[in-house]
Protein backbone atom coordinates (compact mmCIF):
# COMPACT_ATOMS: atom_id res chain seq x y z
CA UNK A 1 0.00 0.00 0.00
CA UNK A 2 1.22 3.60 -0.87
CA UNK A 3 0.09 7.07 0.25
CA UNK A 4 0.98 8.48 -3.01
CA UNK A 5 3.29 11.24 -1.28
CA UNK A 6 6.43 11.03 -3.58
CA UNK A 7 9.46 10.23 -2.32
CA UNK A 8 12.18 10.76 -5.33
CA UNK A 9 11.86 12.30 -8.88
CA UNK A 10 13.41 9.43 -10.83
CA UNK A 11 15.13 8.36 -14.33
CA UNK A 12 14.63 5.83 -16.71
CA UNK A 13 17.88 4.38 -17.68
CA UNK A 14 16.89 1.34 -20.17
CA UNK A 15 14.18 -0.32 -21.85
CA UNK A 16 13.92 -3.75 -23.02
CA UNK A 17 10.47 -4.76 -25.46
CA UNK A 18 9.61 -8.01 -24.72
CA UNK A 19 7.30 -10.35 -26.66
CA UNK A 20 4.05 -9.36 -24.63
CA UNK A 21 6.14 -7.14 -21.92
CA UNK A 22 8.77 -4.59 -21.27
CA UNK A 23 11.64 -4.62 -18.85
CA UNK A 24 12.79 -1.21 -17.21
CA UNK A 25 15.78 -0.31 -15.53
CA UNK A 26 14.81 3.24 -13.42
CA UNK A 27 17.27 5.14 -11.47
CA UNK A 28 16.20 5.83 -8.17
CA UNK A 29 18.71 6.25 -5.15
CA UNK A 30 16.90 6.84 -2.49
CA UNK A 31 14.08 4.31 -3.43
CA UNK A 32 16.66 1.45 -3.82
CA UNK A 33 18.24 2.19 -0.79
CA UNK A 34 17.51 -1.40 1.44
CA UNK A 35 15.56 -2.40 -1.77
CA UNK A 36 16.17 -6.17 -2.58
CA UNK A 37 13.92 -8.81 -5.00
CA UNK A 38 10.44 -8.99 -4.50
CA UNK A 39 9.86 -5.46 -2.50
CA UNK A 40 7.83 -3.11 -4.63
CA UNK A 41 8.29 0.30 -6.31
CA UNK A 42 5.63 2.94 -7.38
CA UNK A 43 6.64 4.35 -11.06
CA UNK A 44 4.07 6.70 -11.51
CA UNK A 45 1.46 5.42 -9.63
CA UNK A 46 1.82 1.70 -10.93
CA UNK A 47 2.97 -0.62 -8.01
CA UNK A 48 6.03 -2.68 -9.62
CA UNK A 49 8.00 -5.71 -8.74
CA UNK A 50 11.88 -5.20 -7.98
CA UNK A 51 13.82 -7.86 -9.74
CA UNK A 52 16.87 -6.68 -9.24
CA UNK A 53 19.14 -3.28 -7.80
CA UNK A 54 22.72 -2.16 -8.15
CA UNK A 55 24.31 0.93 -8.24
CA UNK A 56 21.39 2.99 -7.16
CA UNK A 57 19.00 1.72 -10.15
CA UNK A 58 16.66 -1.44 -10.24
CA UNK A 59 14.83 -3.29 -12.56
CA UNK A 60 11.20 -4.40 -13.35
CA UNK A 61 9.28 -6.56 -15.57
CA UNK A 62 6.12 -4.67 -17.02
CA UNK A 63 3.05 -7.08 -18.06
CA UNK A 64 0.96 -6.13 -21.37
CA UNK A 65 -1.85 -5.71 -18.88
CA UNK A 66 -0.32 -2.87 -16.90
CA UNK A 67 1.17 -1.39 -20.20
CA UNK A 68 -2.42 -1.09 -21.55
CA UNK A 69 -4.13 0.09 -18.65
CA UNK A 70 -1.22 2.71 -18.18
CA UNK A 71 0.99 5.50 -19.77
CA UNK A 72 4.31 3.34 -18.70
CA UNK A 73 4.43 2.33 -22.38
CA UNK A 74 4.92 6.00 -23.34
CA UNK A 75 8.50 5.62 -20.97
CA UNK A 76 11.72 6.06 -23.31
CA UNK A 77 15.68 6.20 -22.15
CA UNK A 78 15.68 9.72 -20.13
CA UNK A 79 11.48 9.78 -19.29
CA UNK A 80 11.69 11.16 -15.95
CA UNK A 81 9.73 9.60 -13.06
CA UNK A 82 7.65 9.52 -9.40
CA UNK A 83 9.05 7.00 -7.14
CA UNK A 84 7.34 5.87 -3.87
CA UNK A 85 8.32 2.78 -1.20
CA UNK A 86 5.38 1.76 0.09
CA UNK A 87 3.93 2.64 3.27
CA UNK A 88 5.87 1.28 5.96
CA UNK A 89 3.17 0.01 8.99
CA UNK A 90 4.67 2.67 11.90
CA UNK A 91 4.49 6.00 9.14
CA UNK A 92 2.34 8.75 9.18
CA UNK A 93 -0.54 8.63 6.68
CA UNK A 94 0.67 11.54 5.05
CA UNK A 95 -1.45 11.07 1.12
CA UNK A 96 -4.60 8.40 1.35
CA UNK A 97 -4.77 5.32 0.42
CA UNK A 98 -2.88 4.16 -2.74
CA UNK A 99 -2.70 0.78 -4.30
CA UNK A 100 -1.01 1.01 -7.07
CA UNK A 101 -3.43 -0.17 -9.09
CA UNK A 102 -4.16 2.11 -12.24
CA UNK A 103 -7.84 2.54 -13.19
CA UNK A 104 -7.01 4.43 -16.27
CA UNK A 105 -5.47 7.35 -18.03
CA UNK A 106 -6.35 10.36 -18.52
CA UNK A 107 -4.88 13.46 -20.16
CA UNK A 108 -4.11 16.96 -19.03
CA UNK A 109 -6.18 19.56 -21.01
CA UNK A 110 -4.85 22.82 -19.88
CA UNK A 111 -2.37 24.48 -17.30
CA UNK A 112 -3.41 27.52 -15.51
CA UNK A 113 -0.09 28.87 -13.90
CA UNK A 114 -0.95 31.76 -10.70
CA UNK A 115 1.73 33.49 -8.62
CA UNK A 116 2.12 30.76 -6.02
CA UNK A 117 0.28 28.20 -7.54
CA UNK A 118 -0.78 26.44 -10.93
CA UNK A 119 -4.28 25.28 -11.66
CA UNK A 120 -4.46 21.80 -14.13
CA UNK A 121 -7.54 20.20 -15.99
CA UNK A 122 -7.01 16.42 -16.60
CA UNK A 123 -9.62 14.44 -18.67
CA UNK A 124 -11.42 11.48 -17.36
CA UNK A 125 -12.16 8.50 -19.36
CA UNK A 126 -15.33 7.14 -19.40
CA UNK A 127 -16.55 5.52 -16.29
CA UNK A 128 -14.45 6.68 -13.74
CA UNK A 129 -16.27 10.58 -13.13
CA UNK A 130 -18.62 8.43 -10.45
CA UNK A 131 -15.81 7.69 -7.95
CA UNK A 132 -14.55 11.64 -8.49
CA UNK A 133 -15.50 14.23 -5.86
CA UNK A 134 -14.95 17.89 -5.03
CA UNK A 135 -12.75 17.73 -2.30
CA UNK A 136 -11.99 14.09 -2.68
CA UNK A 137 -8.91 12.55 -3.20
CA UNK A 138 -7.54 11.44 -6.53
CA UNK A 139 -3.85 9.89 -7.55
CA UNK A 140 -2.52 11.46 -10.61
CA UNK A 141 0.90 9.82 -11.88
CA UNK A 142 0.97 7.98 -8.09
CA UNK A 143 0.82 11.99 -6.54
CA UNK A 144 -2.01 11.90 -3.90
CA UNK A 145 -4.23 15.20 -4.34
CA UNK A 146 -7.15 16.74 -3.85
CA UNK A 147 -9.78 17.34 -6.17
CA UNK A 148 -10.60 21.06 -6.94
CA UNK A 149 -13.62 20.88 -9.21
CA UNK A 150 -15.06 17.41 -10.58
CA UNK A 151 -16.94 17.23 -14.08
CA UNK A 152 -18.43 14.82 -15.80
CA UNK A 153 -15.81 14.12 -18.14
CA UNK A 154 -12.95 16.04 -16.14
CA UNK A 155 -11.77 16.95 -13.12
CA UNK A 156 -9.40 20.13 -11.65
CA UNK A 157 -6.38 20.01 -8.94
CA UNK A 158 -3.91 22.46 -7.34
CA UNK A 159 -0.40 22.08 -7.83
CA UNK A 160 1.90 24.06 -4.99
CA UNK A 161 5.45 24.53 -6.00
CA UNK A 162 6.44 21.57 -3.72
CA UNK A 163 4.79 19.35 -6.32
CA UNK A 164 5.87 21.23 -9.23
CA UNK A 165 9.34 20.84 -8.53
CA UNK A 166 9.60 17.54 -6.88
CA UNK A 167 7.41 15.94 -9.48
CA UNK A 168 6.63 15.16 -13.03
CA UNK A 169 3.69 17.08 -12.79
CA UNK A 170 5.98 20.09 -13.11
CA UNK A 171 6.88 19.40 -16.14
CA UNK A 172 3.82 17.76 -17.84
CA UNK A 173 2.37 19.47 -20.70
CA UNK A 174 -1.02 19.75 -22.58
CA UNK A 175 -1.77 16.78 -24.43
CA UNK A 176 0.35 14.03 -22.27
CA UNK A 177 -0.96 10.94 -20.31
CA UNK A 178 -1.34 10.63 -16.84
CA UNK A 179 -2.11 7.33 -14.82
CA UNK A 180 -5.03 7.64 -12.52
CA UNK A 181 -6.15 5.89 -9.58
CA UNK A 182 -9.81 6.57 -7.70
CA UNK A 183 -10.53 6.43 -4.06
CA UNK A 184 -10.60 2.46 -3.86
CA UNK A 185 -13.11 2.62 -0.88
CA UNK A 186 -15.86 4.52 -3.33
CA UNK A 187 -15.35 1.33 -5.72
CA UNK A 188 -16.30 -0.84 -2.99
CA UNK A 189 -19.39 0.98 -1.46
CA UNK A 190 -20.39 0.81 -5.40
CA UNK A 191 -19.89 -2.98 -5.54
CA UNK A 192 -21.32 -3.62 -2.15
CA UNK A 193 -24.25 -1.66 -3.09
CA UNK A 194 -24.74 -2.85 -5.83
CA UNK A 195 -24.38 -6.50 -5.01
CA UNK A 196 -27.52 -5.64 -1.85
CA UNK A 197 -29.62 -4.12 -4.72
CA UNK A 198 -29.24 -7.55 -6.94
CA UNK A 199 -30.70 -9.20 -4.06
CA UNK A 200 -33.55 -7.74 -3.31
CA UNK A 201 -32.93 -5.33 -0.54
CA UNK A 202 -35.83 -3.04 0.41
CA UNK A 203 -35.55 -0.47 -2.23
CA UNK A 204 -36.18 2.00 0.44
CA UNK A 205 -32.80 1.53 1.30
CA UNK A 206 -30.71 3.26 -1.70
CA UNK A 207 -33.27 6.09 -1.96
CA UNK A 208 -31.07 8.90 -3.96
CA UNK A 209 -28.23 6.35 -5.72
CA UNK A 210 -29.29 5.69 -9.12
CA UNK A 211 -26.07 6.01 -10.06
CA UNK A 212 -25.04 2.76 -8.58
CA UNK A 213 -25.60 0.04 -11.46
CA UNK A 214 -24.67 -3.06 -10.16
CA UNK A 215 -21.68 -3.41 -12.23
CA UNK A 216 -19.08 -3.10 -9.45
CA UNK A 217 -15.62 -1.91 -10.67
CA UNK A 218 -13.81 -2.89 -13.45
Amino acid sequence: MFTGIVEELGEVTAVEELDDASRFRLRGPQVTEGAKHGDSIAVNGVCLTVVETADGEFTADVMAETLKRSSLGGLAVGSRVNLERPMVADGRFGGHIVQGHVDGTGTIVDRTPSEHWELVRISLPQGLARYVVEKGSITVDGVSLTVVDAGPDSFTISLIPTTLALTTLGIKQPGDPVNLEVDVIAKYVERLLGSRAGAGTDAGTLTGLGTVTGEGAK
